[in-house]
């Protein structure tokens, strides 16, 4: 679990400077430049992304529960996760009604993501990997839309028919994922 935990500081905290000191992340490029800066930040998620995933594999060996899900709770997962691919899809997709209406669908669909596995598992781990990223994507959607406010920044319009290829784009992932990949890469079949 010690493993896990430190994994999560070390990405949702790299990933939360914008949140909670912009100012001190402005002064920090314009220290050490643009590059260094990202090689930093790129090398702490990774770390970070890397001790999360053994800490959450070593943290489901020997599972500590705190609740059971309802078996209903898989399958609402699983119809969850569609949204949230197509709105994750939707922030790489250039010209999309949704990246302009929701400014940041990347968070959005991160926060349903969160929630939707959340909801399906009930042990420790899964309450610290999936509620700290449910707390995380929440404060930095809430940030950005702010940030947004303050700039004045008029996001450019979309058109449907880019929404179409980032809602294509998701639902082919999303089954990819969910039919072949998430057993290989989790364990968990979410349709078996």
């Amino acid at each position: 679990m010690t493993l896990l935990i430190i994994g999560l500081i070390l990405f949702l905290g790299t990933h939360s400077v914008r949140i909670v000191a912009d100012s001190w992340r402005t002064q920090q490029i314009a220290r050490l430049g643009a590059i260094p800066w990202k090689l930093a930040y790129t090398a702490l998620s990774v770390a970070g992304i890397a001790l999360i995933v053994w800490g959450y594999a070593q943290a489901r060996l020997d599972p500590v529960w705190l609740w059971t899900p309802p078996v209903w709770t898989r399958h609402l997962a699983a119809a969850l996760t569609l949204p949230a691919l197509i709105l994750i899809t939707a922030a790489y997709v250039p010209g999309t009604v949704m990246r302009a209406r929701l400014g940041h669908p990347m968070l959005a669909g991160t926060k349903l993501w969160a929630l939707s596995h959340l909801l399906a598992n009930g042990t420790l781990a899964d309450l610290l990997l999936f509620g700290g990223f449910l707390i995380w994507a929440s404060a930095a959607f809430v940030a950005c839309r702010r940030r947004d406010r303050a700039a004045a920044s008029t996001p450019r319009p979309g058109t449907p028919a880019r929404d179409l290829l980032a809602a294509a784009i998701g639902v082919i992932a999303w089954y990819v994922l969910a039919r072949h990949l998430h057993a290989i890469l989790f364990g968990v079949q979410p349709f078996g």
